[in-house]
């Protein structure tokens, strides 16, 4: 081989390896983002397969040029400028969410990394002597699959990260095996499940030392990380939140922590696309009352839930319910809302009552609060001692969360939108007076309803709403054609192609000397 087509050589598989590794950063961050699921990242790459256009396209010519009967020289030096415009193609754009370099992400990364080596290597030391165009043929087919090198790491690694996750899991089991006094609550729900876990955890640290799983961590090893680095032998209770996107999931989690205590918060079409329909939705999230009514603990229902009334009218779990509804256990009378709190009197079984006042505003924050209430008194705080923790709760971040910015106040409920969520952050905006500007892209992960809830939610925030900006063209149509069917003035909606447009446009927009108020309704992340 000359020394000028070995330099050639050298300079596409540089140009081959940042190129491919720009697209497998790319391509790892959306399979980190649909949950490490080959099924998950398949139906994206059918979603969004316009995003890999520009990458196939420069595949192919590569590709074409390399079987082209023309020297290797030739082809080297043709290939240079292909590689280059791939790089500058794939080189990845800022995210809302970035890429977390987990071990596991790390691990990935050392494994495609050796792909693209051996790739490199071995047809140079085989065809060094013959037949250059083989090297340029291996690293131009390896830069068109490259989409595909992230779940082929993932399936070489499987058994790695298979082995260290049994590991984590048998010593979490451990730990709690160790603490036989630890009262241990598992809480899910479509929605609310997030703020009546911070609400509980506030409420309880009244009188016990509580853990809870911080933030979203409320998947296996989530919750097992938690366990391994923040339960404390002096801890009492440990509050536990519990996701599940695919029927089976509260199921594992309960095998895991084997809660005595269970809430479930709310039952909705939340991850239908996952589920399948909404009767897998009831059975999986039930799946925590089997757990704790099989143990001999203690249920706890949002009893204003049509789908858990449903569901629980057939199966009949022994619970203490909580809600608005005088039938349930735990119920809130008197309840007075504006934009500065709420104020409610809460009913007990023994005909007990109390009056809380919250900085909170939204009848789903009292709605919660009452299932905290409800299982404090189980735990034996008195009503009367949980009236300071209520007035001190907070905002769960990105959860109807008030500030005050540029002159506006945002209601940032940007967290994973549903249809009753909508319905709530809706209420909440009209307890503001002044120019009500609503920001959304609308709501995802909901099956064939999708378009129709979404056209519903447009046609209720008709009627709060002084001007609404959509983000995303194609998000938009459903909510759009839901406000102009009940008569929203056209002229006052606005679609965004990108959340930052969208803010940019809500602080330009002529309030008619109004306040601000600007309600910032899910924000969906970069795999939308």
């Amino acid at each position: 081989m000359s020394i000028p087509l070995l330099i050639l050589i050298f300079i596409d598989m540089a140009l081959f390896i940042v190129s491919s590794v720009f697209v497998c950063e790319f391509t790892m961050h959306m399979f980190q983002l649909n949950y490490y699921r080959y099924g998950e990242l398949w139906r994206w790459f059918k979603r969004n397969a316009q995003l890999y256009i520009g990458h196939a396209t420069v595949g192919v010519l590569m590709l074409i040029v390399v079987l082209i009967p023309w020297s290797p020289v030739v082809k080297a030096s043709v290939l240079i400028p292909l590689f280059i415009s791939a790089c500058f193609m794939s080189k990845p754009k800022k995210a809302k969410k970035p890429l977390v370099h987990t071990n596991r992400v790390k691990r990935m990364d050392v494994t495609i990394s050796i792909i693209l080596l051996l790739i490199c290597v071995l047809p140079l030391i085989r065809f060094y002597d013959r037949n250059q165009s083989y090297i340029l043929f291996a690293i131009s087919l390896t830069f068109f699959l490259s989409p595909l090198l992230v779940p082929i790491a993932n399936l070489i690694n499987k058994p790695i990260e298979y082995a260290g996750n049994r590991y984590y899991i048998r010593d979490a089991k451990r730990i709690l095996a160790d603490c036989p006094d630890l009262s241990i609550i598992g809480i899910t729900g479509s929605f609310g499940k997030t703020s009546v876990k911070y609400f509980l955890t506030t409420l309880l640290r009244a009188r016990y030392n509580t853990l809870m799983t911080p933030a979203s961590f409320n998947t296996p090893l989530g919750i097992v990380k938690t366990v391994r680095t923040e339960l404390k032998a002096t801890d009492e209770i440990f509050v536990c939140e519990m996701g599940a996107k695919w029927v089976g999931d509260i199921k594992e989690l309960c095998d895991l922590v084997h809660p005595k205590y269970g809430i479930i918060t709310s039952i909705g079409p939340q991850h239908l696309e996952s589920m399948g329909s909404l009767e897998n939705i009831k059975k999986t999230k039930f799946e925590l009352a089997d757990c704790v009514i099989a143990s001999g603990g203690l249920l706890f229902l949002n009893g204003d839930d049509e789908n858990i009334k449903d569901f629980n009218l057939r199966k009949k779990y022994p619970a203490i319910t909580y809600g608005f509804d005088e039938e349930n256990d735990f119920y809130a009378t008197d309840v007075s809302a504006t934009n500065k709190g709420t104020t409610f009197v809460v009913h007990t079984p023994d005909g007990e009552t109390e009056k809380y006042s919250t900085r909170l505003i939204g009848r789903h924050n009292v709605v919660n609060i009452i299932g905290a209430i409800a299982v404090c008194s189980s735990f034996g705080i008195p009503l009367s001692a949980l009236k300071g923790q209520v007035r001190k709760l907070e905002g769960v971040p990105h959860r109807l969360e008030l500030s005050e910015r540029n002159g506006a106040t945002i209601i940032d409920d940007a967290y994973n939108a549903n249809p009753s969520g909508t319905r709530s952050a809706l209420e909440a905006l009209s307890y503001f007076d002044g120019f009500r500007i609503i920001v959304t892209p609308g709501m995802v992960e909901l099956g064939d309803k999708q378009d129709l809830l979404n056209e519903e939610f447009g046609s209720n925030a008709a009627a709060v709403v002084d001007y609404a900006i959509l983000v995303g063209h194609e998000q938009a149509r459903p909510i759009k054609r839901g406000l102009l069917e009940v008569g929203f003035d056209e002229e006052k909606i606005f679609v965004a192609g990108s959340i930052n447009e969208a803010l940019s446009k809500a602080y330009s927009v002529n309030t008619g000397g109004k306040k601000r108020i600007i309600l910032l309704e899910n924000d969906l992340p970069d795999n939308y």
